[in-house]
């Protein structure tokens, strides 16, 4: 009986109290006219309850924030999508199986050549592809393969900015190796008495350790650069002054080297060929032009191929930083995965240049993978055995003129020096 007394009760009880939204999605004028409707048709303690329950949509409203906009907003702030799916890991993957022994090919044929030769040249090109295979293993095989693939960069932070901070001075070095090798071939194009005097290879090893060591310090300050993919916060101040000593360093500044002295180089080239011109036809002979040299074909080669890929990532970069952002847009997400991997497809075609424009590197390359032992004694420089063949001929000529002057003259011989 009291059970079914008390169930009716309940039920009319539970009819007066009129249950309202949190929060109003017409902002203060309907959440006013709730509460008059509600002071109207309940007790001043419903009110208080009423009250009570609501301060946190009430606190929250303040902040100009209700809670379907805060749902929009966060649903807004998601992370774009990756259109490439499982396609950047196998491309970075591959890259890596064939990248890392090409260069460890390239490294060996390239030792061989500068034992053999005592050329600067291939000091500079030993650091260039030294350079790219650490480019290979902290960017492509640490970075791209274990923290995102593997892990998800579930790491801890520190070990995530000591990485990227690793990355940039692998970058740095594997692009600023090359600019030591175009001032090189510019001296030995056009101050050529000059590059007799100052090239050589104990030289090109004190220049290089001074660039590696500067590029590695330059990938300090980047151990607090901000994950483009992640971070969905516009670029603050910090970032923008990283991305822009980036883009400067890694494109800008040996892009502008690389285009000074290869004109230079093109230009004395040309000279060089009018002139020859201009002698063949007074000597009425025919013109042949002076070709070009193997090793300024792949000076020239090298700087474009990287020039055109990192052009891409540098443009991509600069629109997330004043356009729009990778984490926001799929289109610029996109935009930059491609980018990096046109990129990262730099540290490893160097050597198919190498054997394109290289008769000497493509022997040395089959010496290595023939297991052929070749002379690996050091020679003495082209100029040092010009010298000593120069001194040889002197003192055999003066030998002789030292015997003629000795031995008397027949008189016939006399007759005819009378």
């Amino acid at each position: 009986m009291d059970r079914l007394h008390m169930r009716p009760c309940v039920q009319q009880q539970e009819k007066k109290t009129p249950v309202l939204p949190p929060c109003p999605p017409q902002g203060l004028p309907g959440w006013a006219s709730a509460v008059r409707t509600l002071a109207t048709e309940s007790t001043n303690g419903d009110l208080q309850r009423f009250v009570r329950r609501n301060s946190e949509a009430m606190i929250d409203w303040r902040n100009g924030t209700a809670p379907g906009q805060q749902e929009d907003e966060s649903s807004a702030q998601e992370r774009s999508e990756c259109v490439l799916a499982y396609i950047p890991v196998v491309y970075y993957s591959t890259l890596l199986c064939v990248g890392v022994p090409v260069n460890i090919l390239t490294l060996v044929a390239l030792y061989r050549l500068a034992v053999r030769t005592q050329k600067a040249l291939y000091v500079y090109l030993l650091a260039l592809t030294g350079s790219d295979i650490l480019s290979q293993l902290f960017i492509i095989f640490v970075g791209f393969l274990l923290e995102t693939a593997v892990f998800h960069r579930d790491v801890p932070v520190l070990l995530l900015r000591s990485v990227s901070m690793m990355e940039f001075s692998a970058n740095h070095a594997s692009i600023w190796a090359t600019v030591p090798l175009t001032v090189d071939r510019y001296v030995a194009l056009c101050h050529p008495l000059l590059h007799r005097q100052i090239s050589y290879p104990a030289r090109a090893r004190r220049i290089i350790a001074v660039v590696l060591t500067l590029a590695l310090a330059s990938g300090v300050p980047f151990f607090w650069w901000s994950d483009m993919w992640r971070v969905s916060r516009a670029p603050n101040n910090l970032d923008t002054a990283l991305i822009w000593t980036h883009v400067t360093i890694i494109y800008f500044l040996p892009c502008c080297i690389f285009l000074v002295l290869n004109s230079l180089i093109i230009l004395r080239l040309r000279k060089r060929q009018r002139q020859q011109m201009c002698q063949d036809e007074s000597g009425q002979q025919l013109a042949v032009p002076c070709k070009l040299g193997k090793t300024t074909a792949m000076l020239l080669a090298v700087t474009s191929v990287f020039a055109v890929l990192w052009a891409p990532r540098t443009g991509v970069v600069l629109y997330h930083l004043y356009v729009s952002s990778v984490h926001n847009d799929w289109r610029v997400h996109l935009a930059y995965d491609l980018a990096n991997m046109l990129a990262m497809l730099n540290t490893a075609v160097n050597f198919f240049l190498y054997c394109f424009v290289s008769k000497p590197f493509r022997a040395a390359v089959r010496d290595v993978l023939l297991f052929r032992g070749g002379p690996l004694h050091p020679r003495r420089p082209l100029h040092h055995q010009r010298t000593a063949a120069n001194a040889s001929t002197s003192s055999i000529s003066s030998s002789k003129r030292s015997q003629r002057e000795i031995t008397p003259l027949s008189p016939k011989r006399a007759d005819i020096k009378i």
